[in-house]
């Protein structure tokens, strides 16, 4: 396992989350060790406080902890568990680094800000909406990122929020963006965006971080029209929910249904809790920030809904689906169902049999498959 040193931590054990043995990816990159560079180039100390986005699974926190008052936010709660585990690890108490979640404000005022460029820029832009009026006077604001993973437009918006922006010189392929924050009006938020379906006749809103904040994504369209529907109160989880739209849209289809909306991304959690209440008001969920269904007792549920993600940040896989569909089938009682869409060349449907005793094809399209899998 690669080690983190720099001038701050010799980090030996950090991980990734979820954790999978023989894991080819590590848990830092160069553009982390480029930030920590030029933070300690340019010097802190326990007075300065200073605030980290999207820091992917705690290295930039636990290089500093101790260091400085650390807080760090970001919209994952797997990389909020991979800090604490990290932290542990490394030998500090979990409260030595202040976490806030994407969907919660950060108090100020700031002296450092350091932030990873998030994949979805929207998140990014929220982010420095609401770094105004959070920073103190002569505040430092840096950005780093792998070149190959930095568009232009990430420049754009840190000019844009707070200030000048010069870029760094490339080291091992990263490279930094200096903001200089200077006075600005007040901007307003285009967050959270909405949007209207037509069947159900609903309004869906959906905050910054969201995947297809801007219209129903077309996974999720072939799948509602085959949602199953019963009289029965069945226990049902929409797993990795985003803004609760399967959830909801079988919810109004079964009205005895017990729901359970999960997904690790807050901002998804946010959402489809706003949404929830707007279309079925005080009818009782729950609904939770957590790992997929790692904390659901098992044989417990008895339906699944699931539009598994092929993709954790920058990397593509399908180990996070794997991993759902594994969760769901011990979450499930005996004769549950795990329904599915996806894309018809990620050949589900083989994955599936290994571990569920049928699958049946309920419905296909040019692209996408929509899977029942049944439990023994």
């Amino acid at each position: 396992m690669p080690s983190l040193n720099t001038a701050f931590a010799q980090l030996n054990h950090l991980i990734r989350q979820p954790e999978q043995a023989a894991d080819p990816l590590q848990a830092f990159d160069a553009a982390d060790e480029y930030l920590l560079q030029a933070l300690h180039e340019q010097g802190v100390n326990p007075q300065t406080r200073l605030l980290i986005l999207n820091d992917s699974f705690g290295a930039l926190a636990c290089s500093l902890a101790g260091y400085c008052a650390v807080t760090s936010s970001g919209d994952s709660h797997l990389a909020h568990l991979a800090l604490n585990k990290n932290l542990l690890a490394h030998g500090h108490a979990q409260d030595l680094v202040r976490f806030v979640p994407a969907s919660q404000p950060c108090d100020g005022p700031f002296n450092w800000v350091l932030i990873r460029i998030p994949k979805t820029l929207a998140l990014l832009e929220e982010q420095l909406i609401r770094l105004q009026g959070q920073l103190a006077p002569h505040a430092k604001v840096v950005a780093g990122a792998m070149i190959k993973h930095l568009p232009r437009r990430a420049g754009d918006l840190l000019a844009q929020y707070i200030g000048p922006v010069q870029a760094s010189l490339a080291v091992k392929k990263a490279r930094l963006l200096w903001a200089t924050p200077e006075a600005k009006p007040q901007a307003q938020s285009p967050y959270p965006s909405r949007y209207r379906l037509d069947q159900p006749e609903i309004w869906l809103s959906n905050h910054a971080s969201l995947f297809s904040r801007e219209g129903l994504d077309i996974g999720t369209r072939a799948f509602l029209p085959h949602l199953p529907k019963t009289q029965e109160a069945l226990r049902v989880a929409d797993l990795g929910c985003g803004n609760g739209v399967l959830g909801i849209c079988y919810a109004l289809a079964n009205p005895k249904a017990q729901m359970t909306l999960v997904d690790e991304s807050y901002m998804a959690v946010q959402s489809a809790q706003e949404n929830w209440q707007a279309v079925l008001g005080e009818r009782p969920v729950q609904i939770r920030a957590e790992d997929g269904l790692s904390q659901q007792a098992p044989e417990s549920l008895d339906q699944v809904l699931c539009n598994p993600p092929f993709h954790q940040q920058q990397a593509v896989g399908d180990f996070l689906a794997w991993r759902m569909f594994c969760q769901a089938h011990r979450a499930l009682r005996p004769r549950g169902s795990l329904w599915i869409v996806g894309n018809r060349h990620l050949g589900y449907h083989l994955k599936l049999k290994r571990l569920f005793a049928r699958v049946e094809q309920v419905a296909a399209t040019p692209k996408f498959v929509i899977l029942c899998a049944l439990k023994a």
